[in-house]
């Protein structure tokens, strides 16, 4: 008969239980320095590229304050349509020009918004708060007179995929584009870091969930040379997605595609918008 050393026993279930500790520990490190890359300097505002711009202040349902940029179509009326733009993880709304004067130049006008704790946005990011401050930028939008209520077209970048996602899941808006997006933070962290289980993280960034219930015409852009969102991703959130629905291939790289790509991106996105008469 094998005798078990108690002692033995405790020791070898104190250090599993001390290891899946720390990993969770590394895991939540991993994502507060990863998820959200905020930078308060703003290097550049649309007024360097020519654009009148309207510098907005808005608050949340929380009560923080957020910045946001608005400009005009070049033709002014109550009927043009507006992109809501919800930006990616790093930097602010200031890197975001080029993309901005893209917009404007399809005729649309252009709302752009930092999230708490970018630029001169207060507060501290997170999940939630992300949520918060889409609602309150499409909040501030409906609010105005000289915007279109009903023809506001949400677009989000990489990590903005999830905030468009989720306010288009919940609010009546003319449709949406999921620019290099992903499914969940679940299917990222398989990509990054394959060993962890999924109930370790403390995001859940689930896309995947809530595109299946969006039922206006959608855009999905993704350029199978991504080296930050893995191409198989944005084609799983595609097939997800009920109709109508449109997926435009771009190349380049994660934050350069759509200027490597402009003989692709920007008519990809203008037939989009003729195709469901979106402007």
């Amino acid at each position: 008969m094998v005798n078990i050393d108690t002692k033995v026993v405790m020791r070898i279930i104190f250090f599993l239980v001390a290891g899946f500790v720390l990993l969770i520990v590394y895991v939540r490190f991993l994502e507060a320095v990863s998820l959200f890359i905020p930078s308060r300097k703003i290097t550049m505002t649309p007024k360097e590229v020519g654009l009148d711009f309207e510098d907005i202040y808005f608050l949340t349902q929380d009560h923080v304050q957020i910045n946001g940029w608005l400009v005009k179509a070049k033709v002014d009326s109550d009927k043009v349509s507006t992109i809501l733009f919800c930006h990616g993880n790093a930097g602010n709304i200031g890197d975001r020009v080029e993309k901005i004067q893209n917009f404007r130049d399809l005729g649309l006008n252009v709302f752009i918004f930092d999230y708490r704790g970018y630029g001169k946005s207060q507060g501290r990011p997170t999940e939630k708060g992300m949520y918060l401050d889409v609602a309150a930028a499409l909040d501030y939008l409906q609010s105005r007179q000289d915007i279109a209520a009903e023809r506001i077209i949400v677009y989000g970048a990489s990590m903005g995929g999830v905030a468009a996602i989720d306010i288009v899941s919940k609010r009546p808006v003319l449709a949406l584009i999921a620019d290099s997006t992903f499914t969940s933070s679940a299917d990222m962290a398989k990509t990054i870091i394959p060993f962890v289980p999924a109930f370790i993280l403390g995001t859940k960034l689930d896309n995947a969930t809530k595109i299946k219930g969006i039922i206006v015409p959608k855009l999905f852009i993704h350029s199978p040379s991504d080296e930050t969102v893995p191409f198989r991703l944005g084609q799983k959130l595609f097939k997800l997605a009920p109709e109508p629905k449109e997926f435009l291939v771009i190349s380049g790289n994660h934050n350069e595609g759509f200027i490597l790509s402009q003989d692709i991106y920007l008519p990809g996105i203008e037939n989009f918008l003729n195709k469901y008469n979106l402007r």
